[in-house]
């Protein structure tokens, strides 16, 4: 189903839900409490709960494990070894490299060793740390660099070259070496990781996850318990926050609940607490760069090679797909005609790292707005002109390195309408006479673009299912394959299919994710969710209404083309007029069909993996950021002043929740960027897995000032009613807020002399930036 797609002022003009601002189809649920999550729901009778009991290791081999302590603690049931696994002991869904419990090898601090079910949760808690574990320690690599030079990886590294970067770069006018460091994120979801495991007839197993990715949830534990995918089922009605951490993680969770389940007979549910579960689950890949890039004196760049390593701990996880799409994502908005990128996907003896929202983009952007930013400060240009002399062009300038064309480009037309509107030079000169006179607090102001491809890299993935169910009273059940994690993605379907039947959207419900109503779905990730489950709902609603136009079409003797759908009324030529609910009674005693299923696949794409070359993205989302921002010299505090965001989300579906997804994407990125710092020690011990030692944002970090447009410019490709995807782009726009704080601490700077500014970008590091700017040995 690709076809066009109606004008947003047409469908406003017919009374369309679609581009209008619904509010959340949950909203009434969330603030009265009765919203129901996986830790909500009613359990049966002798239900078990289980916890997980960790390695305090970061690499060694488990001598003894006595768990006699364990199970003559009042209350314990039983316990899950390794041994107790009827399947595969594994919940990698890419490499068989992630054991559910770890059997004489440990390979990270807070890997799972075993789980243990007993009467009630705090029982199961206690238990797990009551085992006598002794452990052999072996050497543990645990950071990028170590893992660089012992050539320690979990996956072959990948090389991206275009052009003749060597000798461009000895041709090159101007040439700088430089570093970058970037840290990564904990999803610090709401809702933590969280399954129950219910046992059903015949060996079949019901399981409730909170998950985004309910069929890998699914083939995860049918291999665990050495069941078939029919004997599996997979629920989710929402999730409090995912983020992508619930894409790949939660297997795990459900796997060893349904291991207990099947070795006790009775119904187990697993729920981490926070420390446990920033413990043991994966993060966003913290990466490093060295990069060599050749210039003109304009600040053109010539030529570029960089070598870009990621922490991807101790399995592949999803650790290919995300530095794939780093390495894809390196170009941002800017043309590289002489390129190489060289991607090391480390292994180290840490979490496995996994899916985060942006899915390794935001790192690859972060590599080249810091390779523009030193360029432009070498040069001493406002960092604003060296970005937009090396935008893609149109027509000309426009191939991406691995062979895209970018022929919907309106970087421009962004940037042009967000520096008038945000006053960006007026400020600029303003901030500079400001940090003349003012020694201590510093100003410091950023622009910076975000060009981000829409799509699965994995093209399989690219693809989606629906179930429409019109009941005899002209009420509809929609399900799709999409997962709902708080981002209103239910909400835009619902109003896809309202257009469609032209029914009020209180006459549809959404119920959940479910594999035993569609099978084979992909995670709800890669900002697909609207793109995908929008036009397989669009295709399961119009089959359904195509049979209802014929059935009237055949009773009244008119064309099908001559049945009219209107704001729930059906007008029948201009012999007839019915309520849809009085035609779908009708066409239910005619004996016509009303439930359809729809599909979907993305068109146009296709990538070659081993050569990195193809269309690997349907098309681009683009947005800007203008921030503005305030330190103090003294402490390295920083503070947000004014945040001017102009964002492209085609035409909107829904505003309202478009809007919503800016404001969160945008802050989540400030926090990852300045105030979220994971921090290992020597032994390798996560020592930031709490709320009072790491630190996200809060709504006293959202600026002063603060403007948010969204762009109304229709997405060139038949995407669901011309929209753009609007998940993972807005985070990329705190960019601009670590760029704000760089520029800031370059007041401090004499004029060429470059910025060593890891992110994040805390008040330690912003003070040790200054530090060594002013040559203090402390800094050093």
């Amino acid at each position: 189903m690709n076809g066009a797609s109606q004008p947003s002022s047409q469908l406003q003009a017919e009374g369309s839900p679609v581009g209008r601002e619904q509010r959340h189809e949950s909203a009434h649920l969330h603030v009265a409490g009765r919203a129901q999550y996986v830790d909500d729901m009613a359990l049966p009778a002798g239900t078990l709960h289980a916890a997980f009991a960790l390695s305090s290791k970061a690499h060694a081999q488990i001598t003894t494990l006595d768990l006699s302590a364990v199970l003559a603690l009042p209350g314990v049931v039983d316990v899950a070894l390794p041994a107790d696994v009827p399947g595969e002991n594994n919940y990698g869904g890419i490499l068989q490299d992630d054991p559910i419990f770890t059997d004489t090898l440990v390979q990270y601090a807070g890997q799972p060793l075993f789980a243990v079910a007993a009467r009630d949760e705090l029982t199961a808690r206690r238990a797990a740390t009551l085992a006598k574990i002794a452990y052999e320690e072996l050497p543990a690599v645990l950071d990028i660099r170590s893992a660089v030079a012992s050539d320690n990886h979990v996956l072959p590294s990948q090389r991206l070259l275009r052009g003749t970067p060597n000798a461009a770069l000895d041709a090159a006018p101007r040439r700088l070496y430089g570093h970058v460091a970037i840290g990564g994120q904990d999803h610090f979801y709401l809702e933590g990781q969280v399954a129950v495991a219910l046992p059903q007839e015949d060996g079949g197993m019901l399981i409730w996850s909170s998950t985004q990715h309910p069929t890998e949830v699914q083939h995860i534990v049918a291999h665990a318990i050495a069941r078939h995918a029919h004997e599996v089922t997979v629920q989710c009605r929402r999730m409090g926050g995912g983020f992508g951490g619930k894409e790949s993680q939660p297997g795990l969770i459900a796997a060893a609940a349904a291991i207990l389940a099947v070795k006790t007979g009775k119904p187990v549910k697993l729920r981490l607490d926070r420390d446990v579960d920033m413990l043991a689950t994966g993060k966003r890949h913290d990466f490093i760069a060295d990069y060599d890039v050749g210039f003109e004196a304009d600040g053109r760049i010539t030529a570029l090679k960089v070598m870009m390593a990621s922490r991807c701990g101790y399995s592949a996880d999803l650790s290919g797909p995300v530095n794939d799409r780093a390495l894809c994502h390196v170009d941002n908005a800017y043309f590289l005609e002489n390129v190489e990128i060289v991607s090391h996907r480390c292994k180290t003896n840490t979490v496995s790292n996994t899916a985060f929202r942006g899915f390794g983009g935001p790192q690859g952007m972060m590599v080249i707005e810091q390779i523009v930013d030193d360029i432009a400060r070498t040069l001493g240009l406002d960092p604003l002109v060296v970005r937009r002399r090396n935008f893609y062009g149109i027509g000309e300038r426009d191939e991406t390195p691995y062979g895209q064309r970018v022929d919907d480009n309106i970087l421009d037309l962004i940037t042009d309408r967000l520096v008038d509107s945000s006053r960006y030079d007026e400020r600029r000169t303003a901030i500079a006479a400001w940090n003349a006179g003012n020694p201590v607090i510093k100003r410091g102001l950023a622009l910076t673009p975000v060009k981000f491809g829409i799509s699965f890299n994995a093209t399989h993935f690219n693809q989606a299912g629906a179930l429409l169910h019109v009941y005899n009273d002209g009420t509809v059940l929609l399900n799709h394959g999409g997962t709902e994690m708080g981002q209103g993605l239910y909400t835009k379907v619902l109003q896809v299919v309202a257009h469609e039947l032209s029914i009020p959207t209180s006459a549809i419900r959404v119920s959940a994710a479910d594999t035993s109503k569609v099978p084979n779905t992909s995670a709800t990730a890669a900002s697909s969710g609207s793109d995908l489950n929008g036009k397989a709902a669009q295709h399961a609603a119009r089959r359904i209404r195509r049979r209802l136009e014929k059935h009237a079409a055949g009773l009244y003797g008119v064309a099908p083309s001559d049945v009219r759908f209107d704001n729930g009324q059906v007008h029948i030529g201009e012999l007839k007029t019915l309520t849809f609910q009085q035609l779908v009674q009708g066409a239910y005693f005619a004996r016509v069909p009303l439930s359809a299923t729809g599909f979907y696949r993305t068109p146009k794409i296709h990538w070659d993996r081993v050569n990195l070359r193809g269309r690997p993205f349907y098309y681009f989302a683009y947005g800007a950021a203008v921030v503005e921002v305030a330190i103090d010299t003294l402490t390295g505090e920083t503070r947000l002043l004014q945040v001017d965001i102009l964002h492209d989300a085609g035409r909107s579906l829904n505003p309202a929740i478009d809007r919503g997804q800016i404001e969160g994407g945008f802050l989540q990125g400030a926090g990852w960027l300045t105030s979220e710092e994971l921090w290992w020690n020597a032994r390798g011990e996560l020592k930031t897995h709490a709320p009072s030692t790491y630190k996200i944002p809060t709504a006293y970090d959202w600026a002063e000032r603060t403007t948010i447009d969204l762009l109304e410019h229709p997405n060139r490709e038949a995407s669901i009613h011309r929209s753009k995807a609007v998940g993972e782009p807005p985070l990329m726009l705190g960019i601009a807020v670590w760029h704000a704080i760089r520029d800031a601490v370059a007041s401090c700077a004499t004029p060429g002399q470059l910025i060593t500014l890891p992110a994040p970008a805390t008040p330690e590091a912003v003070l040790r930036a200054i530090g060594k700017l002013r040559g203090e040995a402390w800094a050093a």
